[in-house]
């Protein structure tokens, strides 16, 4: 099979040639830039000193390059807007460092300002006139969104305020959207497209990151606060944002076809460690009717697969998330409660796909031995990967600092114990 065929085969809940692997085709199946460029300088794809592109800046995750997909053996390549989350574009890349030297290429309006406790302070859409909308810790690795929460009258809230940021796609980048389609279509791989809109709820994008003066509900604290006292108010954003969303879908599809494989349509966390960050009742008046929508009209107008992230203990929502239409879980925190890899399997493994659950990226991956590694993607591929229905792909993005000897017995074990049948 080639690799397309081979992830729609295993999101049909069917057994292709072998497990198929993801890595960096989403903002959530990526690597930390500095464990990319550790992972190339191992694998002697580059000089020593060459620097590697941050695509996504907000996480820090580095560019996959085609060579490095074809080392691992990855299945999957993505499908993004031209704009990150800080409302600048992927274009025009500039040297720059992180705190530990790796060197980096950021794109041109990539523009930070030290602060005076030694972090670095990032601007929506590189504007430094305006207040910082994240920083990077000194130190640190990636950056966290700033409180720019304004003093809030809440018996005059808006909801155009809280939804200023979904707005008609534009004709360019409709155009980019097409052509990137086209081009990553052809590379044989399975296209994994993030066009953003219908993630409601998301708190990595509730502050506005990319907007110069974010108006409404933004501060983290106040956003969960109305989930209990304004649920109205939270309704009345989603289902704007929902008409938005579907408007746009209509345009993309257009322009893209049915060249996308699978959809990125939720990023919202729903679990914490112990379990659910909200209550079922809750996640089925807010959220529910909204994916529901949207994915009904995914799979009446497309062949997309939907995609749902949520992290932490979610199992108690799982069949919600089945019954809401989503195709595929991820990043399946096999470290957190009641997410027993063979618990999930068996319960709701003919129901929805996994894409991730591979290997631990809490515990295992950064702290384990290069065997410890090996024997724990043995034993989840043994697990998920029967019947179908299992794309390989570690627990969200592998970290910085990771050790790249464990890395790369991850990706050795992968192509070990990936082949169907499994052993």
């Amino acid at each position: 099979m080639d690799s397309r065929e081979r992830v729609i085969t295993a999101l049909n809940h069917e057994e292709p040639d072998r497990v198929p692997v993801d890595l960096g085709a989403s903002p959530v199946t990526g690597m930390h830039v500095s464990t990319v460029y550790a992972l190339r300088q191992a694998l002697k794809l580059d000089p020593p000193g060459t620097p590697v592109k941050v695509i996504e800046p907000y996480q820090m995750l580095g560019e996959i390059a085609p060579d490095l997909i074809e080392a691992l053996g990855v299945d999957v390549v993505g499908l993004s807007s031209k704009f990150t989350m800080f409302g600048f574009e992927n274009e025009g890349w500039k040297p720059w460092r992180l705190f530990d030297g790796t060197p980096v290429l950021v794109p041109r309006k990539f523009n930070t300002r030290p602060d005076e406790e030694g972090g670095i302070l990032m601007y929506p859409q590189g504007d430094t006139s305006v207040p910082p909308c994240a920083k990077m810790p000194k130190g640190g690795f990636y950056f966290d969104a700033t409180d720019r929460q304004a003093p809030i009258d809440w018996k005059k809230l808006d909801i155009e305020d809280n939804v200023e940021e979904f707005v008609k796609i534009s004709s360019e980048e409709l155009e980019f959207l097409s052509a990137e389609a086209e081009r990553l279509y052809q590379t044989g791989k399975a296209v994994f497209a993030n066009f953003g809109g219908t993630s409601f709820g998301d708190i990595a994008l509730v502050p506005g990151l990319q907007l110069k003066h974010p108006r409404g509900v933004r501060g983290v604290k106040e956003w969960y606060m109305c989930h209990a006292l304004r649920p109205d108010y939270i309704y009345a954003v989603f289902e704007r944002q929902c008409e938005v969303a579907l408007e746009n879908l209509e345009r993309i599809r257009k322009a893209v076809g049915n060249r996308g494989t699978t959809v990125f349509v939720s990023g919202t966390d729903f679990g914490t460690q112990r379990g659910p960050i909200i209550s079922k009742a809750t996640y089925r008046k807010l959220y529910f009717p909204f994916h529901k929508r949207v994915n009904e009209w995914v799979h009446e107008h497309t062949s997309w697969k939907t995609f749902i992230h949520s992290c932490g203990s979610v199992e108690p929502l799982i069949g919600e998330f089945i019954e809401a239409g989503f195709d595929v879980l991820n990043p399946v925190q096999t470290s957190a409660a009641n997410m027993e890899p063979k618990r999930l399997k068996e319960k709701y493994g003919d129901k929805i796909a996994f894409w991730g659950g591979g290997v631990d990226t809490q515990r295992t991956l950064p702290f384990g031995t290069p065997e410890q590694v090996r024997e724990e993607v043995r034993e989840r591929i043994g697990i998920f990967a029967p019947g179908g229905g299992f794309v390989f792909n570690t627990i969200h993005n592998v970290q910085p600092r990771v050790p790249i000897a464990n890395v790369l017995a991850l990706y050795d074990a992968v192509k070990k114990f990936g082949r169907y049948p499994v052993r």
